[in-house]
């Protein structure tokens, strides 16, 4: 198992738990005392968890935590990957389409250089830098304007209003965290009520957000899960998540990580969901 494997996994066990310790992780993963350790170190300077003694805790405790993009950009940059593609066939040419600031969203605006004349409607100047420097003449890129956030969100009053007169067929929506009480969340007060206006203005919504996501909580709603009319995870997303928002969402999609975890298990649940929520 590579190390940015191992960190991960730890990263995951410290945000369903809160903490590790360095005992129960050197006998789950089967490395040394020192592996582990080394694997903490990078972890804090990253900013991803806080060191103590014995091991380390979150460093996301509170529902106003925000971490920078740059922080959140090394979290599940595989299950990125895997969502971004998996939304990215939803898009099509011709099409007006919503990206809400974030990591996940900016792995999406990567992943659309095939689509022909499309709008792309931002509150990120990430997103619209990246949809800009692939040079497409027949691409239209409009970014809000706004207050910036740490996480490079443009938001507040002008955002808003940018997006109030707005009609997008699609709108993709990152978010910080999903629950059954609280729905899709976020830190920052100013951009749920941004992200609240993006999705207003879209004919589809699509939610886009990893497995890590899940029981994490922001302190405002930015919709409840019901209001999302597709969500696209990965396949690290529990049974139980699963269950419970395949009850509450018209679509659930599970993109596969890795060959080792299977097409074909993914495209069968899929299809269960899908026929489902048709009946």
């Amino acid at each position: 198992m590579l190390a940015r494997q191992r960190q991960d996994m730890i990263l995951d066990e410290v945000r369903r738990t809160g903490a590790v310790q360095v005992s129960d992780l050197v006998q789950r993963l089967g490395v040394s005392d020192m592996t582990i350790r080394r694997d903490l170190d990078a972890l804090a300077a990253r900013g991803a968890v806080e060191k103590v003694y014995g091991g380390a805790t979150s460093v996301l405790d509170r529902s106003t935590d925000e971490p920078g993009f740059e922080a959140k950009s090394v979290y599940q940059p595989a299950e990125k990957e895997a969502i971004a593609e998996r939304a990215a066939r939803l898009v099509r040419p011709g099409s007006a389409i919503g990206l809400s600031a974030g990591t996940t969203t900016w792995t999406l605006a990567r992943h659309l250089d095939d689509v022909a004349d499309l709008t792309v409607v931002t509150n990120s100047v990430r997103i619209a830098d990246v949809l800009q420097q692939r040079g497409r003449a027949d691409r239209t890129v409009i970014l809000t304007g706004g207050v910036r956030t740490p996480s490079d969100a443009l938001v507040g009053p002008v955002a808003v209003r940018a997006l109030h007169s707005l009609h997008l067929d699609l709108v993709f929506l990152g978010v910080h965290g999903m629950s059954t009480r609280a729905g899709f969340t976020t830190p920052n007060l100013d951009e749920s009520e941004t992200n609240r206006a993006l999705a207003r203005a879209a004919n589809r919504l699509v939610v886009i957000a990893d497995h890590a996501k899940w029981s994490t909580v922001g302190i405002s709603t930015i919709v409840g899960l019901e209001e999302a009319d597709v969500l696209i995870s990965d396949d690290g997303l529990p049974e139980e998540a699963r269950r419970v928002l395949g009850e509450r969402i018209a679509e659930l999609s599970i993109a596969p990580v890795s060959g080792e975890r299977g097409e074909s298990a993914d495209s069968t649940y899929e299809d269960t969901m899908r026929a489902e929520s048709e009946q």
